[in-house]
């Protein structure tokens, strides 16, 4: 029976073939050609994946090998995203159809049991190379996968930042004891992917493509993409992610000396990459989004339904702004991770307004999107802070202050996640001084090994409403969120002497709903429409040496006039006045024994 039905069907597409031919009608497509399309850190920007499904189906009617592949950070960003733990995002990606799906930093911030849950439900399982648990060879993931699009096999290799290990939940990464027990492998990254990109050309892979979700530096002043590809050999592309960088086409030489084309996409669904591979021969395009009309139906069904059913939740109006909130600057250069904004302003004065505490900071890497003047949604506080992070209260040293402070700011004027927004606490920076934090391998704080960039740090007091000079043995509340204090994110575990205050339930959004309602009366007014700044920056000598901040008490004062009544001055002048003259008499006595002479 099964091989009459195989001759039935071989006779119909024999027939169909033939019929073509006669009629007129082309039914086959380019075989010869593989499209692959990617993505990279959309961030839960949903409204692509329909566009994304329309755009390959759209090429399929003209080539057989169409591929879609995900380079990270796609679970985490936006209210669906978050309210789901992923879950909306992997059917979305379920629907549109997947070949290969890289793991990015993001996808570890909802833990990695529920990471796992993520990837039972995806109909493409998740990959990552140098993901491991210590003491075990292989990869905690698999490492690559292998697709077949007709006779031309590709490898996929997938890299995550090891920025990972503590810049997402790091206490998921450690025991009980707080030691780590997983790594990302930043010391052996080079070697375990010239091991993954042997082991691929082995199993028969044509073309080796990397997933990298590392990121590139356009300054070239750090550790980037670039530097994985000079050091290994064997890729033909890298689909790179992490910096949100547009990166239509950049060869790099390979450590062999061989082209390596590298590409990116930008974030939330700026384009569409489009990798055509034909003979050997490599092509990329950028396709804009925003411009591109199609969508699918099906995708966007799937949208529509998971949107009804948080519609109200998110369009719930919580107040209003009389001010617009910004990240970014007017010409889409992105403040908050070296640069106070208003933004920063509001929501660490909502963190210590609402504590309590003597002080508060916002990292700038948690501040993920602007907020627009007129009505304040929950939605819209739900995209500033999309982490779902717990308010946490902690007694504090001065010192631990002053080294936090010194290690947010070590790499300014370069981004960085960690880039304090304060209320309560004003500060100096000396730009002229290097950056002595040392760190240890994973990036984890041990210490300030020579001079301080921050220096003149002041608290505010409660009682006068003045700032005085900090005490570094003195002993000050500060609110911050779990990831630093508790999972000691940024590398900061500075905080691990601190002393935990309250760490119960209080999220985030409920603490900044909190504070547009019950504090500012539902109405954010124009006290938050100027930037109010906490950080000043120095270039050159200062005369304190800020190693400590003991002495350092430097004010940024006007010089002071001459007080009424103070004698002082009088005897001063007078002093001058019969110095002075006495010199004309001496000087002239001396001129007229000259001239007799």
């Amino acid at each position: 029976m099964k091989k009459l039905c195989k001759r039935i069907i071989t006779f119909s597409l024999v027939l169909c073939m033939a019929l073509s031919v006669f009629t007129g009608v082309v039914y086959a497509t380019d075989t010869d050609t593989v499209v692959i399309l990617y993505e990279n850190d959309v961030h839960c920007a949903v409204e692509g994946y329909s566009k994304l499904a329309a755009m390959k189906n759209e090429l399929s009617e003209t080539y057989t090998n169409v591929g879609v592949v995900s380079v990270g950070d796609f679970v985490q960003g936006g209210t669906l995203g978050a309210v789901s733990k992923g879950e909306y995002i992997v059917n979305l990606m379920n629907k549109v159809g997947y070949d290969a799906i890289a793991l990015g930093n993001h996808e570890f911030d909802y833990q990695l049991p529920r990471l796992n849950e993520l990837n039972a439900m995806s109909n493409t399982k998740f990959i990552s190379c140098n993901f491991q648990k210590i003491g075990e060879d292989k990869s905690y993931f698999e490492p690559y996968t292998i697709v077949s699009y007709g006779n031309v096999d590709v490898a996929y290799i997938a890299i995550t930042t090891p920025e990972t290990i503590n810049s997402s939940s790091p206490a998921q990464f450690k025991n009980d004891k707080g030691e780590l027990i997983y790594t990302f492998n930043e010391s052996k990254l080079y070697n375990i992917v010239q091991t993954n990109i042997n082991a691929a050309e082995t199993a028969g892979a044509d073309y080796v493509i990397a997933l990298s979700h590392i990121g590139y530096d356009e300054s070239g002043n750090l550790a980037d993409i670039t530097d994985v590809i000079e050091n290994t050999d064997g890729f033909d592309v890298v689909l790179d992610a992490h910096s949100h960088s547009v990166i239509e086409e950049k060869v790099i030489k390979d450590k062999s000396g061989d082209d390596v084309l590298l590409t990116s996409t930008g974030t939330k669904f700026e384009y569409i990459g489009k990798l055509t591979i034909k003979n050997g021969a490599f092509d990329t395009e950028l396709v804009e989004v925003e411009s591109y009309t199609k969508t699918d139906p099906v995708v966007d069904a799937y949208i529509t339904e998971i949107n009804e059913n948080y519609a109200q939740l998110g369009n719930r109006k919580i107040g209003e702004s009389k001010v617009e909130f910004i990240t970014h600057d007017k010409d889409g250069n992105r403040l908050v991770r070296n640069a106070e904004t208003n933004l920063g302003n509001f929501c660490s004065d909502a963190l210590r307004v609402m504590t309590g505490a003597d002080m508060s900071f916002v990292n700038g890497g948690g501040l993920r999107a602007p907020m627009e003047s007129g009505d304040i949604t929950f939605n819209d506080i739900f995209s500033v802070f999309p982490f779902n992070n717990q308010i946490v209260t902690a007694e504090i040293s001065g010192q631990i202050l002053i080294d936090f402070l010194e290690m947010a700011v070590m790499n300014y004027p370069e981004e960085d996640g960690s880039f304090p927004h304060m209320s309560g606490v004003t500060f100096s920076v000396n730009k002229s001084i290097p950056t002595s934090v040392k760190v240890d391998a994973n990036g984890f704080f041990e210490k300030v090994d020579g001079a301080y960039r921050v220096y003149n740090v002041k608290v505010l007091d409660k009682t006068s409403g003045e700032y005085k000079a900090l005490d570094p043995n003195g002993k000050y509340v500060l609110a911050g969120f779990n990831y630093f204090l508790l999972d000691f994110g940024g590398g900061m575990t500075m905080f691990k002497d601190a002393k935990i205050l309250d760490a119960e339930g209080t999220l985030d959004v409920e603490l900044l709903e909190n504070y547009i309602v019950e504090h500012l009366g539902g109405v954010i007014g124009e006290e938050y429409a100027e930037v109010k700044p906490n950080i000043s920056f120095t270039d050159g000598v200062i005369t304190e040496t800020p190693d400590n901040n003991e002495n350092n008490e430097q004010e940024d004062k006007e010089p002071s006039s001459p007080q009424t009544g103070d004698n002082s001055y009088i005897v001063v002048w007078a002093l001058l006045l019969i110095i002075s003259a006495t010199c004309i008499v001496v000087l002239e006595i001396y001129r007229r024994k000259k001239t007799v002479n």
